[in-house]
């Protein structure tokens, strides 16, 4: 029997940023119409599943969120997270073949230190996917392809040290666009070298050269990493409707995207045009993914002589996809060594803006750079938050595959901070144990979550 393609739907209908905030109640509305009132789930290849509610537990394998999960979490973010860990649990024991969340909020500029809400994210639902499928199934080659057209930073941060995590992401050129990062040469750290690669497209690219770069860019690189897992961080924010992005992407390019793709679990994003964009793409999608004929699904406002790209938007497309295949073939031959030379960690200053709630993070994260194994990360942060004031804490992040020297530097790393008077608090996620430790400096209280 051929099996099915499942899907949660779940549109926090009672949560939003504000009330005419682009992220708010009704984003989801005319998309439930499309799919739920046309009959779609009464289709033989889908089937509908309710979302779990994701844990704190399951949030701190991926976030150290200050001070506590509960402080920075809502029902809303728990259940969507939990819903993309469903569908992911439906996928790996064998009932669908593959599945979308079609959920909000979103959440891939959630980074691995969380201090509030930032991009509409703040919680990373790809990211607590992954977590779920390494510890609970052993899956080893993970790829994240990121559709939004806004770069997925958050995800990029939390694995830009990670070989095991394959990040794609293209998206409108950051410098025309929030948050401003997701430039060619952000290709990992030392341990993870061109693991992350970022495709900044031009103002109006449509859907020919998008499907250029999956053909001829995204899934050869796909073909090479082979992943075990692939998950799609669903933006449909490239559409020609969209009031925030300025692409010229159809529901009919979504869909094919997708049909190339082939991704296993697809996550909604963003896409910010709830009317005229996201019902058509996101029953496209449904449809290409199910294996159901999508031609028919066209945009009432669909006029594709007002949908041309201009000459100098193909060949910069064309040449940039030539930079980034060249990249990608080099980087097959360079080492650690090369990269740090003898140095025992690799360290980067980032700043990083909560736009929600405009403050700013300075970070300084350091990796260790072990030829044995993907390393641990030590990350030393403080921002002032609106809600609990200025606050600095460090963070030790101890990778599931850490060799016993990286474990034991990991452990006292995070021993050490816990004597040192400058920081509030300070976490720990060791993922060889499935250990998650916080350390509050006001009471000396060490709480462990509980998986």
């Amino acid at each position: 029997m051929r099996k099915k393609t499942g899907i949660v739907f779940f549109p926090a209908f009672d949560w939003s940023i504000s009330d005419m905030h682009p992220e708010r109640e009704e984003r989801l509305l005319y998309t439930r119409d499309q799919i739920f009132e046309e009959g779609v789930l009464d289709l033989p290849e889908i089937a509908q599943y309710p979302p779990l509610v994701a844990t704190p537990h399951d949030i701190a394998r991926v976030h150290f969120c200050v001070p506590q999960v509960d402080d920075q979490v809502l029902a809303a973010h728990r259940i969507a997270a939990g819903a993309a860990m469903n569908l992911s649990d439906k996928i790996m024991d064998g009932q669908i073949k593959n599945g979308f969340a079609i959920v909000r909020p979103p959440g891939h500029h959630a980074m691995r230190v969380v201090h509030g809400n930032r991009g509409f994210c703040s919680i990373n639902n790809e990211a607590v996917v992954v977590e779920h499928l390494r510890r609970t199934y052993g899956i080893k080659k993970i790829a994240i392809v990121d559709t939004d057209v806004h770069h997925g930073d958050g995800t990029q941060d939390i694995f830009y040290h990670d070989p095991d995590v394959l990040f794609i992401s293209f998206h409108q050129d950051g410098r025309t666009i929030f948050p401003g990062t997701g430039f060619a040469d952000e290709l990992g750290g030392p341990t993870a070298y061109a693991k992350n690669i970022n495709i900044p497209l031009p103002p109006g690219v449509a859907d020919k050269s998008l499907l250029y770069v999956v053909d001829n860019l995204i899934l050869p690189i796909l073909e090479d990493f082979q992943p075990e897992f692939v998950i799609n961080s669903a933006g449909q924010d490239n559409h020609y409707t969209d009031p925030l992005g300025s692409m010229l992407i159809t529901a009919q390019g979504y869909a094919q995207l997708t049909e190339k793709l082939k991704p296993d679990l697809a996550v909604l994003e963003g896409g910010y045009a709830i009317e005229s964009a996201l019902p058509y793409v996101n029953l496209a999608i449904l449809l290409a993914m199910a294996g159901r004929d999508y031609s028919h699904v066209i945009e009432p406002d669909y006029q594709p002589e007002k949908l041309v790209e201009s000459p100098q938007v193909t060949d910069y497309v064309h040449r940039m996809v030539a930079n980034i295949q060249r990249v990608w073939e080099k980087s097959k031959a360079i080492t650690i060594e090369q990269l740090c030379g003898s140095n025992k960690f690799y360290q980067r200053q980032k700043s990083i803006y909560y736009d929600t709630e405009y403050f700013e993070e300075k970070q300084l994260e350091k990796v260790r750079t072990c030829t044995k194994c993907p390393g641990y990360v030590v990350i030393d942060s403080h921002a002032a938050q609106p809600k609990i004031g200025r606050c600095r804490v460090l963070a030790v992040s101890i990778h599931n595959r850490c060799c016993k020297q990286c474990i034991e530097e990991g452990l006292e790393a995070y021993n050490e901070a816990k004597k040192d008077y400058r920081y509030s608090y300070v976490y720990l996620q060791d993922k060889t144990q499935d250990n998650f430790l916080t350390f509050n400096r006001e009471d000396k209280s060490e709480l462990r979550t509980e998986g």
